[in-house]
């Protein structure tokens, strides 16, 4: 069915392209301020458009082409389809290194949809939208810099690596030292991104409207775009993260961090931060030479994010591979078995979203309700987020990537992602034979809840790399439990209502403390049949 769609829209759209842009390019060329940046934007938006309709046209066509007279079900289908959906990823990719800009990031995303899109698109985009970015030459880079602080970087730093340590689809990243001998990561945003980010948005906002348009099930309207090109945006964003942690959850404050930002040395275009050492959260093998275990850090990630949604309200949306890194706690403690302490580096804080006390209350309910498998409660509060009667079930199905058999299964281990090649293809089954179901869903629910299954994706690529094991399920049904009873004893009633809220905290510490136990026992078990 999702294929049928794709092919279907993939060729109208190659249809309807570039007919958007011409008389529009004449009219903004005559009426710019700056006919010169205007003729540039002119004449490289209909590139990018033509590339975007060559790419759906001959993906339709392969898929069209190559399966027609095969019949469903058959070794010859199933390996034709393998063939024609690597070289429709690879299409993709190619489409999205030479348009840059949001394509990468709509490339990043569907790299991390292991559990929904066939495996050939995420083997194929994961690690080339994360680590194969496109990069700036140095002399783009310096003009930059001479714009944004006055000077070139010689001027301005007595270092400068003129190769980047990294490159993002909307910046690279350059190491250098201040003229005080810090040590600093200077994030430098693409010269092209200021050119085309207004056609891009407007080119896909045309996509998926056109994509409503033929067919009505079919609209990820709702999903957003990314706020992620104002770097003082960026630099705000990471001090009002580290400002939550300490004032809201200072038991775990020290255990996350974000580089300090340099604020005399940064503007909307160009981030002057503290440069940070760290193993990649996804290299487990890094990590254990760090003296850390990657459980840990399984755990301390869980904790992290749920804090942040449930308690803070301020949610970091793209916590991909390359935007964390782990080191050993600064201060040097240790557990109780001597293990090195894990701290978790957020990087990369452009794109976060605030989640109204309504929003965040429910939300905790639901995941509540998810981990301790109540039907009655995941409906509730699935209803409450937009779901509706008819598809909260897919909802919660999707939240967790669990058949709802699975999700409202009473057993400690029922929301846990074996991650073989059983529950992949089940889950890519699931999403194939709902996709009608899968858009409608997409098209009620509020758009912060669309960035919150954004940063689930995320979350759960990150953690399949870690291995990770039930006790994050645990975390995450201790936080957002915590977090209900916070919200309750805020509301300040009577003090009648005080004790109530007091004694069901009280059984909730013992129902955890049983869920505790009952996860111990149940590692001890497995690792005995090990």
């Amino acid at each position: 069915m999702a294929a049928r769609l794709l092919r279907r829209a993939a060729t109208t759209l190659a249809l309807a392209g570039t007919a958007v842009v011409g008389g529009a390019g004449a009219a903004t060329i005559t009426t710019s301020d700056d006919p010169a940046a205007a003729l540039k934007l002119c004449t490289t938006v209909p590139l990018r458009l033509l590339r975007l309709s060559a790419t759906a046209a001959s993906v339709a066509f392969d898929y069209e082409y190559s399966l027609w007279g095969l019949p469903e079900g058959s070794i010859e289908r199933s390996r034709v389809k393998h063939e024609v959906h690597l070289r429709s990823a690879l299409r993709i990719e190619d489409l999205c290194f030479k348009n840059g800009g949001i394509y990468i990031k709509l490339g990043q995303h569907i790299g991390q949809l292991e559990y929904v899109v066939p495996m050939e698109y995420v083997q194929t985009l994961r690690e080339s939208m994360l680590n194969q970015c496109p990069v700036s030459s140095y002399d783009q880079v310096c003009k930059v810099v001479k714009k944004e602080l006055g000077g070139a970087p010689d001027e301005i730093f007595t270092e400068f690596d003129p190769v980047p340590i990294a490159s993002a689809s909307l910046a690279q990243v350059h190491v250098a030292r201040t003229r005080d001998g810090e040590k600093v990561a200077v994030k430098v945003q693409h010269t092209h991104m200021t050119d085309t980010a207004a056609a891009d948005y407007a080119t896909v906002e045309i996509i998926v409207n056109t994509l409503h348009r033929l067919f009505p099930s079919f609209d990820y309207s709702n999903y957003g775009g990314y706020q992620e090109l104002d770097f003082l945006v960026e630099a705000k964003n990471s001090v009002k993260c580290m400002d939550n942690f300490r004032k809201l959850s200072p038991h775990i404050a020290d255990h996350v961090y974000a580089p300090r930002v340099y604020w005399n040395m940064s503007t909307s275009k160009l981030l002057t931060m503290e440069f940070m050492d760290g193993a990649q959260v996804t290299d487990p093998k890094m990590i254990q030479r760090l003296g850390i275990q990657p459980n840990d850090v399984a755990k301390l990630l869980s904790q992290t994010f749920a804090e942040m949604m449930f308690k803070h309200g301020f949610v970091h949306c793209d916590p991909h591979a390359a935007n964390l890194l782990v080191r050993p706690l600064p201060s040097g403690n240790r557990s109780i078995f001597g293990r090195r302490k894990p701290q978790l580096i957020l990087l990369d804080h452009g794109l976060y979203k605030d989640l109204d006390v309504s929003t965040r209350t429910n939300y905790a309910a639901l995941w509540k309700a998810l981990i301790f498998a109540d039907a009655k409660a995941i409906k509730e509060n699935c209803v409450k987020l937009g779901a509706g009667e008819d598809l909260y079930a897919l909802f919660a199905g999707i939240l967790t990537m669990r058949p709802w058999n699975r999700v409202v299964d009473p057993a400690i281990d029922h929301l846990v992602i074996k991650g073989n090649d059983s529950d992949r293809s089940e889950l890519q089954m699931y999403a194939a034979q709902y996709f009608p179901q899968i858009t409608e869903l997409l098209r009620r629910l509020p758009r912060v809840i669309i960035l919150m299954l954004k940063t689930n994706d995320c979350l759960r690529a990150v953690n399949n790399s870690l291995e990770s094991s039930l006790e994050n399920f645990f975390i995450i049904g201790k936080v957002s439990s915590e977090a209900l009873i916070e919200a309750k004893f805020q509301q300040k009633k009577s003090f009648l209502w005080w004790i109530t809220v007091w004694l069901e905290g009280v059984l909730l510490e013992a129902r955890l403390f049983g869920m505790q136990l009952a996860l111990w026992l149940f590692q001890f078990r497995r690792a005995l049949t090990c």
